[in-house]
């Protein structure tokens, strides 16, 4: 299904905003910033976990900017920041206070929701695209 101009300026713009934000956390997952590993050791996950999850972002992040596979880079950065998100709800709060001290204001949880979000609106925008069930569930045309 082609979307029109302003659907399609609105889903090039979630695709930017979410590939963004999951690509500039990458940079602390790879380099074991001390944050993204205290993070990943509070969970019982590092350094598997981290480099694991910045794989998948990095895949997703790569899957969203190309034209043919931005759904399954929607579905992919969805459940990577689901997951986030359950960390946070669960383990790690919504405030999270590293080791020595230092809070991110809830700057993380925040970040994750805006991803969670513009993903999700992603694939509302491109559902007939999504492979093998998308055109079933919602026809192959507008």
């Amino acid at each position: 299904m082609k979307l029109n101009k302003g659907l399609n300026i609105l889903s090039w713009v979630l695709r930017l905003v979410v590939a963004v934000i999951l690509f500039q956390t990458l940079f602390f997952k790879f380099t074991g910033a001390e944050e993204s590993v205290y993070i990943f050791a509070k969970l019982g996950i590092e350094p598997w976990g981290r480099i694991g999850s910045g794989v998948v972002e990095l895949i997703a992040v790569i899957l969203l900017l190309v034209p043919s596979t931005v759904t399954i880079g929607a579905i992919l950065s969805l459940g990577a920041i689901g997951v986030a998100i359950l960390s946070h709800l669960t383990k790690l709060g919504i405030v999270v206070i590293n080791s020595d001290g230092a809070s991110d204001g809830g700057l993380l949880f925040a970040l994750a929701l805006i991803v969670f979000v513009g993903s999700a609106i992603i694939l509302i925008l491109h559902r007939r695209e999504v492979p093998v069930i998308g055109p079933t569930l919602f026809g192959s045309s507008a």
